[in-house]
């Protein structure tokens, strides 16, 4: 009650500003703020998401921040400043004073200085290396015969390779998005593939052979960075959907999901 009382007041505050994205008694609330911050003597935009779980302010908001005109490693540098700020305030509603703080301390929490996004790619020099760059994928499964082993499975994996995403059911589909290094991502997959993790229509252990990989590729500005890996079952392909766009992946959604 509490939370949804501060989202209303900054939905008021922010107005053209706020938007609110998500909102669910089991994941909480999702909402992205822009704002503008001065860096080196220009305007930047940040577009901050914030992700109030049900245990929030007891507990840190998951936070994602994106600008076209910060480079990812400068994004980065803001959100870890911003969470270590966020930590002094825990116990109170603190979103308000953490957009504030972003827009008086953008300049010195980041390490580098500003680029645009077009030179930023001709420069190999100011791009965030393939170790730092978080990637996703998007996976089929195309079915699952021993569910709750196959899925204790999945989060064992995740786990171990410091993975976070989503395994998504909606009737018959099942899709996974994953999230991290890129080559534990790999490595997920050659698990997936390898391991005897259900079983088949005469009830022995197999591996899976009907996995398809839908994308894979850099997490973009604009999409939400999880912290966890959840499991979630969707009624209908209209809230699988909300939940899509929550995360900032309705283009992924509409290429290879939308029925």
């Amino acid at each position: 009650m509490a939370a949804r009382e501060e989202v209303a007041a900054l939905g008021a505050i922010y107005s053209g500003d706020f938007q609110l994205l998500a909102e669910s008694e089991s994941e909480g609330i999702t909402f992205q703020i822009h704002a503008t911050c001065e860096h080196h003597a220009k305007k930047i935009q940040l577009a901050v998401t914030f992700q109030l779980s049900p245990g929030y302010p007891s507990c840190l908001p998951d936070i994602s921040i994106c600008s076209d005109q910060l480079t990812r490693k400068q994004c980065c540098d803001l959100k870890q400043s911003l969470l270590r700020y966020a930590q002094t305030l825990l116990g109170q509603p603190m979103v308000y004073e953490l957009v504030m703080w972003l827009q008086q301390n953008c300049e010195g929490a980041t390490e580098r200085v500003t680029v645009d996004k077009s030179s930023e790619s001709d420069d190999p020099q100011q791009q965030c290396s393939s170790h730092d760059a978080v990637w996703m994928a998007l996976v089929h499964l195309d079915h699952m015969r021993a569910k709750a082993k196959y899925i204790k499975s999945i989060e064992k994996w995740t786990s171990d390779l410091r993975l976070t995403g989503r395994l998504m059911f909606m009737g018959k589909l099942i899709l996974i998005i994953l999230q991290g290094q890129r080559k534990d991502i790999k490595d997920y997959l050659v698990l997936q593939k390898t391991s005897k993790v259900d079983v088949d229509s005469s009830g022995k252990r197999c591996k899976e052979k009907m996995i398809s990989v839908l994308c894979e590729e850099k997490l973009q500005a604009g999409q939400l960075r999880l912290t966890s890996f959840a499991v979630k079952e969707f009624p209908s392909g209209a809230e699988m959907h909300q939940e899509f766009e929550a995360l900032g992946l309705s283009d992924l959604y509409d290429k290879f999901v939308r029925f």
